[in-house]
């Protein structure tokens, strides 16, 4: 698994802050597209309407990334909270491919 460790250097002003926040949006968009990516590849997979709805590997990677969150020092409430948001989605996604 590849870990994506941004250097995080000391800014001078508001303005390097703002730039460096926009290049932090900018790769999460970009990872969350490649992430819906794969997620679309899974349809593949899957025989059913059950299948798209998988409540223990939604629990593992919360879990995952919960331990993650509170590790690098994140609210893993937030965290958890995106990733439902996000699951919700591609669920969504999922079942419109399925059923078209």
């Amino acid at each position: 698994m590849t870990s994506y460790n941004m250097k995080k250097e000391k800014v001078e002003s508001l303005e390097q802050a703002r730039a460096q926040i926009d290049v932090i949006d900018s790769a999460l968009v970009e990872l969350i597209a490649a992430r819906q990516y794969y997620v679309d590849q899974t349809t593949r997979f899957k025989k059913s309407e059950t299948d798209m709805q998988t409540p223990e590997r939604q629990t593992q990677i919360l879990e995952r990334l919960r331990s993650q969150a509170t590790t690098l020092g994140l609210d893993a409430q937030l965290i958890e909270q995106l990733y439902q948001t996000m699951f919700q989605h591609f669920i969504q996604r999922e079942l419109k491919q399925f059923r078209p």
